[in-house]
């Protein structure tokens, strides 16, 4: 079984011509504060199974991400789509997304579906977002002209968040771009401060995922040809922002903490699918090329293991950010100054009485369902909570009029609800 001694990793980095090289940037962030960083964020994980016994026993819902995709071209003339253009057209942007949810439900049919004993069905999908920061209808595509013809992974992060963003406790940003060094992409690793780590935080402004274009979609528009051109980079990418490292732990034998991943020395960085076996621990394994978390060509890789989602699934509660998108996009409700409650129709002809409740940002906050005779008949309490929607059921709490208080700490408002 893999040690608990936690290695650090980071990046997806494969230059596009020369397959032989792996120009990954750990010797750019192997600083002692990452790897403090990164142990902390191991720790986390494992006193949350202890806690919770999430690696046995995980609450398996299915998981929503909106997805909003900034498009940093050079295009002067906003010209959208054709041969070499970064400013790539929707559909090659749709594919994208086809293929991440092929990978991440491991859909049969698809180049995501798999058959191995370990495999897993992550139960995550994504979409692009339906409305902007501001609540306003949106495609999920923002494009964003800059003369800039090329940029650099480790330092223009804050560049590309400059030119465009939107608030990364409700979003997944990603940016594509054209990258300088032949960089494919770059995935922000959860931890930090916020969320719950006495190390460096990761700034919220770049906290996502960079990737260029040509290795973003699916054998369309400019990711036509190449051992990169399946979508598979981003699949990747994402799942280090989800908090998954390499099978090979960034060292020669090195862990990743997933035991159903097999030791190995090192990554798949050949323009190959061909079965390779490593030597770790004086035991000979099988590499498993066609891991996601590989650095192999997009055409080996279907699969994330039962482990990789257990660790997904302890991130998402760790990480307070990447929880917050999840809650929010299962609402996704304007935002409100003061406290407020707003019953969408009273009294209703409906089973059930659907409540908004809307709040700024995210808040804890409760709620008490009294009875016409002032007795209380259910509560709830939520926590670090975004606006949400309440819904009361008759055959729970029978017909008549009920008053529904909904408080924070410093606000109380108060809502008659009828069943007739």
């Amino acid at each position: 079984m893999k040690n608990q001694n936690f290695k650090f990793f980071l990046f997806f980095l494969i230059p596009f011509l020369s397959i032989g090289q792996i120009r990954c940037a750990i010797s750019n962030v192997a600083s002692n504060s990452l790897k403090l960083r990164h142990s902390r964020l191991n720790f986390k994980i494992q006193e949350h199974f202890q806690k919770t016994q999430l690696s046995e026993n995980y609450t398996d819902e299915l998981i929503k991400i909106p997805v909003v995709v900034h498009i940093i071209h050079n295009k002067a003339n906003n010209l959208i789509g054709g041969e070499d253009n970064p400013n790539i057209s929707d559909e090659q942007i749709f594919s994208q997304i086809r293929v991440l949810n092929e990978d991440y439900r491991r859909k049969q049919g698809t180049l995501g579906f798999n058959n191995s004993a370990v495999g897993s069905d992550l139960n995550i999908e994504f979409y692009l977002a339906e409305k902007d920061p501001n609540g306003n209808p949106s495609s999920g595509i923002n494009r964003v002209f800059n003369s800039k013809s090329n940029y650099d992974v480790f330092d223009d992060n804050y560049l590309l968040s400059g030119l465009s963003y939107w608030d990364s406790s409700k979003y997944l940003n990603i940016w594509v771009t054209t990258l300088a060094g032949g960089y494919l992409g770059y995935g922000e690793f959860p931890g930090g401060e916020f969320d719950g780590l006495d190390t460096e935080d990761v700034d919220e402004k770049i906290d996502g995922i960079i990737i260029d274009h040509r290795s973003f979609g699916k054998k369309i528009g400019t990711s036509k040809t190449g051992i990169y051109s399946f979508g598979r980079t981003l699949s990747h990418e994402i799942g280090h922002w989800f908090g998954l490292i390499h099978t090979w732990g960034d060292d020669f034998c090195g862990d990743d903490y997933c035991t159903d991943t097999p030791w190995t020395e090192k990554g798949n960085s050949s323009s190959f699918c061909q079965v390779t076996f490593s030597k770790c621990k004086g035991i000979r394994t099988l590499n498993m090329i066609e891991n996601f978390m590989d650095y192999s060509p997009d055409s080996c890789m279907n699969t994330f293991t039962n482990d990789q989602k257990t660790r997904i699934r302890a991130i998402i509660e760790i990480s307070k950010r990447r929880k917050r998108i999840i809650v929010n996009s299962k609402f996704n409700l304007p935002n409100s100054e003061s406290l407020a409650i707003k019953v969408l129709e009273n009294p209703t002809n409906k089973d059930f009485h659907e409540v908004q409740v809307l709040v700024k940002g995210f808040i804890n906050y409760g709620y008490i369902l009294y009875d016409v005779l002032g007795r209380p008949i259910g509560s709830y309490t939520f926590q670090d909570s975004p606006s949400r929607l309440l819904r009361f059921a008759q055959a729970d709490i029978g017909k008549g009029i009920f008053i529904l208080k909904v408080f924070n700490d410093q606000e109380a408002v108060t809502k008659k609800l009828i069943f007739p």
